[in-house]
């Protein structure tokens, strides 16, 4: 059911000087896959999960120095784009695409068996990306459809995913959708709160729910949206204060990219651009800072310690997704099983 994979670590990659005289540290590590990575799940220090293309899962419990996994049976021609990591031997993932290839599934064995939890049959249904407030607790969002947006909920560990019809759900514009490019377009944060990235050909959006989803409000981003481009990726310090990023693969220069909120996201002002050619598509706080973010694409990778006014390039490698567990440990992944291990962002 199961081919196994194990990784070694390789060899130190690079070091990058900060202006303030701290060093961003970067490792490559070993994946054993050529795999397209899509999204990575810190747990902690050394517990991680990342997902990718041809139904493939990938799993370290050192911290990165071995990483193991395989593909999902019945599953190998499934993108993977996002994984939620609850622990060592428990995590979800999340397949894109339109009818019964939109998928959830969960492992409860460190990935020797997966079961399938959320089957689509609707093929206007296309999942994106997922987050939880707690292990039993999550929500997965699908592009719009029929002026509607599409969620679903589940409240048991993903043995029910129900479709959630909150009355205050806005209508969506015609070709409405989250970029499923690293899992980063909806995030939850304790308390309730969700936040949804959504965009259509003229305009960028977050959605934002402070009850766990009975209730939702828009608001508008004022990030560059084109065809191909437009919010990316959201991340939250805390249920005040968060960025939203954008890009896309119609990205240009001079596109606003950035955007930052101190109000939960009620108002959105642009901040400093991401200074990568396709922007960002992932991003995410860094654990254990007070207004640090990491954002990648397939131009690199950047990062900022003042929440988004000024930005450092870190590398130019080809990243998907990035996330953290603390300032000393974080894993950017992208094209061709890359995973590179990131710290030193005090």
């Amino acid at each position: 059911m199961k081919s196994l994979i194990t990784a070694v670590l390789l060899v130190w990659s690079g070091v990058a000087a900060a202006q303030d005289g701290s060093r961003v540290t970067r490792i490559e590590q070993a994946s054993g896959t050529t795999a397209l990575l899509i999204a990575v799940s810190p747990v902690n220090d050394r517990v991680v999960w990342v997902s990718g293309t041809e139904g493939t899962w990938l799993r370290t419990v050192d911290g990165g120095a071995t990483w193991q996994g395989g593909r999902v049976a019945g599953a190998d021609s499934l993108q993977f784009r996002d994984v939620h990591a609850v622990d060592e031997r428990t995590a979800y993932l999340l397949s894109i695409g339109n009818g019964a290839a939109s998928r959830i599934y969960k492992t409860v064995d460190a990935g020797a068996s997966w079961r399938l939890q959320f089957a689509n049959a609707d093929p206007k249904v296309f999942l994106d990306c997922m987050d939880f407030w707690s292990p039993a607790r999550g929500l997965a969002v699908s592009d719009a459809a029929d002026g509607r947006v599409v969620l679903f909920g589940t409240s048991d560990g993903g043995a029910n995913w129900d479709r959630v019809l909150a009355p205050t759900l806005p209508p969506a514009p015609e070709g409405e959708g989250s970029y499923a490019a690293s899992g980063t377009c909806l995030v939850t944060r304790a308390g309730g709160h969700a936040w949804i990235a959504a965009a259509d050909s003229n305009r960028s959006r977050v959605l934002h729910s402070s009850d766990h989803g009975a209730t939702w409000r828009s608001d508008l981003l004022p990030l560059t949206t084109r065809g191909g481009a437009g919010v990316q990726s959201l991340a939250f310090h805390d249920p005040l204060h968060g960025i939203a990023l954008g890009g896309g693969t119609t990205a240009q220069p001079g596109d606003a990219n950035v955007a930052i909120t101190a109000d939960g996201g009620r108002t959105w002002a642009r901040a400093g651009r991401v200074p990568l050619a396709s922007g960002a598509w992932g991003g995410v706080v860094v654990p254990g800072t007070s207004a640090t973010y990491v954002a990648v694409g397939p131009s690199g990778s950047a990062w900022t310690r003042n929440g988004g006014i000024s930005w450092e390039r870190i590398d130019s490698a080809d990243y998907w997704s990035v996330g953290f567990a603390s300032p000393n440990a974080g894993w950017a992944v992208g094209k061709h099983g890359r995973i590179t291990k990131l710290s030193g962002f005090r």
